[in-house]
């Protein structure tokens, strides 16, 4: 299920949930900010504790990831709007 784009301070955020059942089992960055080389470091860093955070909670009830509070704010809007797609 495919989550809202969010627009993040520093630029679009979107994910892609892959769901079992009603369990996520993946969490997919679909549009992450980019613009500048220090968007896609703080992106490397964040975005595996994010996606983990997801699957742990099995909701978008996640902590922010320190440095990346703007894309993290996204990412689990992008995640409780595909949850909400999901019906979950």
């Amino acid at each position: 299920m495919i989550g809202d784009v969010e627009d993040a301070r520093y630029g679009p955020v979107q994910v892609k949930l892959v769901i079992t059942g009603t369990t996520i089992t993946d969490v997919i960055a679909l549009q992450l900010p980019n613009q500048e080389r220090r968007d896609v470091e703080i992106n490397d860093q964040a975005v595996p504790i994010l996606r983990q955070e997801v699957l742990t909670a099995q909701s978008a009830q996640i902590d922010t990831v320190s440095g990346a509070s703007f894309t993290s704010s996204g990412y689990a809007w992008s995640v409780q709007s595909a949850i909400d797609k999901a019906g979950l």
